[in-house]
């Protein structure tokens, strides 16, 4: 039988509402609400899909709460709310399996959030299948996934935080693929293209792991997977890769190592912009974004974008990097028109 805080009974008490789910008539299954709560982590026993969750945070002390879920993806940013009072928050969830990297581990089946920030405070909570979500699908490498554990995250991982109900983030991305093992691994591409809906949003980011792949064969496997997710009805963006931190003695980033030309000489974002140019798709080009980001805060600025300080690593993100970083996609998704503004959180 689970325990709760003292704190988090007095909250539940104003929960109202929030507190449950209507069970209909003909369901004898307990409402998925506060009751499958601790005062750290929330359980609900749901199958795959996609869920709307509506959290009412706050109580009788001032809070400030945050929520990740499943394999710590951040689903709501650190909300601050003054004593005795209370916010509600939106947001919608992919509940999948695996539920982090497609070739990781199955993980824990269910829909999984954790509580987090400096003094959190959940005073209800409801979780409903979402009916008319729109899907964000995330293709990509490393710098994209789900990762499973500290210190490192990519972007799409940190994406959810910045979207509200209505919006939800599928990361396929897995680390250490190129465009070629994308396609041809069956847990990838061939799992994620069925999914897709009419309407969804592809993103896709590979090239970090393109290190020996030819410029005619990176080309030709970009306008397949947009020829493919067009096929499912779905609208591709490309995206072009975060930049690796290695400076030039001149303080910009080097030009072969840190913009992602391959070992054959290849430019590899310079034939994504030529494909999305082509093929008359939507092009995020966070090559260009994150270096004048990287470069505007300097060799010593930039190391906390990435795991220099813990790993000696100028590829993979920080958490705050990622964060950083999502930030960029989320200007981009709004700049396009790509996503409507009531759907994004930019504040």
């Amino acid at each position: 039988m689970r325990r709760f805080s003292t704190a988090l009974l007095a909250a539940v008490t104003l929960s109202g509402a929030l507190s449950a789910v209507p069970a209909q008539a003909h369901d004898r299954q307990p409402p998925l609400g506060i009751a499958d709560c601790t005062a750290t982590a929330c359980h609900f026993d749901v199958p795959p899909g996609t869920y709307d969750v509506t959290v009412r945070l706050g109580g009788a002390t001032a809070s400030s709460t945050a929520i990740t879920g499943e394999t710590r993806r951040s689903l709501l940013p650190e909300t601050a709310v003054a004593a005795g009072a209370h916010l509600t928050r939106r947001f919608t969830v992919n509940v999948r399996t695996p539920e982090g990297e497609p070739t990781g581990p199955d993980g824990t089946p269910g829909l999984d959030l954790a509580l987090a920030g400096s003094a959190p405070a959940l005073a209800g909570i409801r979780v409903t299948p979402a009916r008319h979500a729109r899907q964000v699908i995330l293709i990509g490498d490393s710098t994209v996934c789900d990762q499973p554990a500290d210190p490192y995250s990519g972007w799409g991982q940190q994406l959810p935080q910045y979207l509200r109900r209505g919006l939800s983030v599928a990361n396929y991305a897995d680390s250490g693929e190129s465009t070629v093992t994308y396609l041809q691994n069956p847990q990838l591409w061939a799992t994620v293209q069925p999914l897709i809906r009419p309407g969804d949003l592809v993103l896709v980011q590979l090239a970090h792991n393109d290190k020996t792949t030819d410029e005619a064969t990176y080309r030709a496997n970009l306008t397949t997977l947009v020829a493919g997710i067009r096929d499912k009805g779905g609208e591709p963006v490309l995206v072009t890769p975060i930049v690796r931190r290695w400076f030039s003695p001149d303080g910009t980033l080097n030009n072969t190592t840190a913009l992602l030309v391959n070992g054959l000489g290849v430019d590899l974002p310079a034939v994504v912009r030529s494909v999305a140019a082509a093929e008359n798709v939507a092009l995020i080009d966070l090559t260009a974004k994150t270096k004048a980001l990287v470069e505007s805060l300097g060799a010593e600025g930039s190391k906390s974008i990435y795991l220099y300080n813990e790993k000696r690593d100028n590829t993979h993100t920080s958490v705050h990097g990622a964060t950083v970083y999502a930030g960029l996609v989320r200007d981009e998704l709004l700049a396009r028109h790509l996503v409507p503004k009531g759907t994004v959180r930019v504040g």
